[in-house]
Formats: structure tokens, C-alpha cells, sequence
């Protein structure tokens, strides 16, 4: 197909293509001229050697359009202008001369094609008048049809420049749309991360150090075994461990449900309800935890009751793990009508210096994603601290 338009080829990227389909344009547009000057007669003479010579450069220049349109236009000009000065047959040349300046229009600016459009007017006209009125009037009719290529010519432009405007907002949109993509699953990964690490940090830490308890009870004195004891730590173990695995299955559930927010089974989030089971889990596990005093969860939404939990969780995981034999625990909750805030506090050892793990970056960023804030670190009077504070506008997740 052959693109009539300047613009028609700004998405072939083959030059050699594009000048082959411009010099077949070119070719046409003279077997039709050709045509006109043999058999038409509006006016002139029958073209010569030199007025076929003339007319066929005009054509040859056409075969540039698109890749120098101006250039294209002006060699059109050089030919066609003394064609019509040697009266040769005037309507032979107007095809190829409306399709350069068509294109004119449709590769320049409009202000640019009104000043060519207005100039290839203006000259014509005091041309064909100095010739005589009669030369002037049929002039005029011509300058209807430069006048209308010219327009149509600006017309496509607009157009075109229209549909690419449209296509680029629509490829923006469709990039914006895959960020959003990446970074939604971004966050959904980070999230699950984050549960994952709460739910088998706190199990396997709890597990670990129950264990011990029952290897020291059956090492201390194989002669005088305490069977209630063992049975005890070995209860806490079973304990522990389905309490792991129904977390660990609820979190499951959030990872094959097709439509997030739909799952049937999946349990609510946990909350403030569930601090004291985290409690009863660290004494379990040795520790001497100083349980908070009630706080009602009644104004408190569900997106920072689960925030509040798993930093509590973290914090006496690392209590358990790091404060050392002996270490008191205390856990405090408490509101002020604004936010909810949660300190977890041991007289234990303090940082000790180990390897950094991902615990305290995932309470920050449980804090962080209810708007809250959250402190960690060494006390002057010994052990470690856990402060976090956590707006209550959280709303739910």
C-alpha cells in the first residue's frame, strides 16, 4: 500500500523501503500525467522534449517526499514553474504538484504550510493576472484545490500527531499499570516473608529451647528422672507445634487463594487477644514474662492489633533467644485515644553483637505499614527495649 501521507512512515523503519514505495508513488503519478497531457487540453500546448523532460524531473522528485519533503517540494517547483512559463499543458502537472505540497502539509508545522501555501498562492495569482484577467480568474480556480490540499494536508497531521498522542498515553498507562503489578506483588512477597519469619522464628525458638528444658531434665539425673517434667516440656513441644501449624496453613491458604480477600477459611487476623498466648508460649519456654494489664481491642483496628501482635511476638522471640538464663520480660500495651503503644523490655544481656537477622527490620516494617514507628535498643540500666507506637487510624488490612 502506498502511503500518500508524510507522516505514513514513521513506522517503516526500512529507508530503502520506503523510497521504493515513494518512486512506484512517482511512477503512477506520471503514467497518469502522461495521460492527461495527451488526451486533456485545459489550456497550453502538447508538451515537447523539454516539457517532457520538465514534467518527468517533477516526478523524480516526488520520489524523495518523505525522505526530504521540503527539498522534494522545491525540486517539484524548479520543474513545474518554467513548464508553466513555456505554456505547456497546465493541467498535466497539478496531480504531482498537489501531492508535494500535501505532504509539505503533513510533515511541517501549520505555520510553515500556511507561509508555502499563502507563498505558491500569491505568486501564482500575480502571475496569472499580469497575464490578463482572464488568466487570473481560471488561476483562482486552482487556488481552491491548493488551498483545500493544504488544509487537508495540516489536517492529517493534527491527526496523526492525535492517534500517536493516544497510543503513548495508552502504552504510559499500560506501563504505570505493570509497576503497579510489581510492585503489589513486591510488597505481597515482602509481606509473606515477614509472616513467615514471625510464625517459624517463634515456633522453632520455642521448640529449641522446650527441648533443652527435656534434654536437661533426662541428663540431670538419670536415677531420679522427673516424669512430670519431661511430659511437661513434651506437651509444650506438641503445643507449640500445632499452634505453628495452624498459622502456617492459614498463611498457606492466603498463597493458593486465587482472589485475595476471598478465602472462606481463613482465620481472622490475629490481635491483642492472642498477646496472652504469647505470653503463656515465652514462660513455657523458661523466660519470666511480666504479662501487660487488659487492654481492650475494641477500638483498636484489626491491620494494628496484627501489627501489635507479631511485634510482641518478635520481641519475646528474641528475649527468649538472647536475654540470657534468668531474664525478667516485661510487656506493655496501652492506649491513648490516638495510638496504641507496645513495649517490650528484658534485663538480660542486651545486643549482644551477633550477626544481624531479619527480625527487628520486619517489626519496623510491621510498624511502618499502619503508620506507626518503632525504637529497639540497649538500655542504660541493662537488657533491651522494644517501643513501638502505632496509630490507631491504621484501619483495617
Amino acid at each position: 500500500m502506498l502511503h500518500l501521507t508524510g507522516s505514513g512512515h514513521r513506522g517503516n523503519t526500512d529507508p530503502a523501503r520506503v523510497l521504493r514505495e515513494d518512486a512506484l508513488l512517482a511512477a503512477v503519478l506520471l503514467a497518469v500525467d502522461v495521460t492527461v497531457a495527451l488526451t486533456v487540453h485545459t489550456g497550453g500546448r502538447r508538451p515537447d522534449l523539454l516539457g517532457w523532460t520538465l514534467l518527468t524531473g517533477a516526478h523524480l522528485a516526488v520520489v524523495f517526499r518523505r525522505r526530504a519533503p521540503l527539498a522534494a517540494f522545491l525540486g517539484v517547483v524548479v520543474c513545474v514553474a518554467p513548464y508553466h512559463a513555456l505554456d505547456f499543458d497546465h493541467s498535466a502537472p497539478q496531480v504531482v504538484s498537489m501531492t508535494a505540497l500535501f505532504t509539505v502539509a503533513v510533515t511541517g508545522t501549520p505555520l510553515r504550510s500556511l507561509v508555502i501555501g499563502t507563498g505558491v498562492v500569491g505568486i501564482m495569482l500575480t502571475v496569472k493576472f499580469a497575464q490578463g484577467t482572464a488568466e487570473g480568474t481560471q488561476a483562482l480556480r486552482v487556488t481552491g484545490w491548493i488551498v483545500s490540499f493544504v488544509v487537508l494536508g495540516v489536517c492529517v497531521r493534527v491527526h496523526g500527531q492525535y492517534l500517536a498522542s493516544v497510543v503513548e498515553r495508552a502504552e504510559r498507562a499500560e506501563r504505570t499499570r505493570e509497576e503497579e503489578a510489581r510492585r503489589r506483588v513486591a510488597e505481597e512477597r515482602l509481606s509473606i516473608a515477614r509472616d513467615l519469619h514471625d510464625l517459624l522464628a517463634h515456633s522453632i525458638t520455642l521448640i529449641g529451647v522446650q527441648t533443652s528444658v527435656a534434654a536437661h531434665v533426662l541428663a540431670a539425673d538419670p536415677e531420679r528422672l522427673d516424669r512430670a517434667a519431661v511430659a511437661q516440656a513434651l506437651d509444650d513441644i506438641s503445643e507449640t507445634c500445632r499452634s505453628a501449624r495452624g498459622e502456617l496453613r492459614t498463611t498457606l491458604e492466603v498463597l493458593r487463594d486465587p482472589e485475595p480477600g476471598g478465602g472462606e477459611g481463613r482465620g481472622p487476623l490475629p490481635g491483642l487477644d492472642g498477646v496472652p498466648d504469647l505470653v503463656a508460649a515465652a514462660r513455657a519456654a523458661g523466660a519470666e514474662v511480666e504479662p501487660p494489664a487488659a487492654v481492650g481491642a475494641d477500638g483498636v483496628p484489626s491491620a494494628v492489633g496484627a501489627a501489635a501482635y507479631r511485634i510482641v511476638q518478635e520481641a519475646l522471640t528474641n528475649a527468649v533467644r538472647h536475654a540470657g538464663p534468668g531474664a525478667r520480660v516485661r510487656v506493655d500495651l496501652g492506649t491513648d485515644g490516638s495510638a496504641l503503644r507496645v513495649g517490650v523490655t528484658d534485663d538480660g544481656l542486651g545486643d549482644t553483637g551477633g550477626p544481624p537477622g531479619f527480625g527487628l527490620v520486619g517489626m519496623r516494617e510491621r510498624a511502618r505499614s499502619v503508620g506507626g514507628t518503632l525504637e529497639t535498643g540497649t538500655r542504660e540500666e541493662g537488657g533491651f527495649a522494644v517501643l513501638a507506637v502505632l496509630p490507631l487510624q491504621g484501619g483495617t488490612r
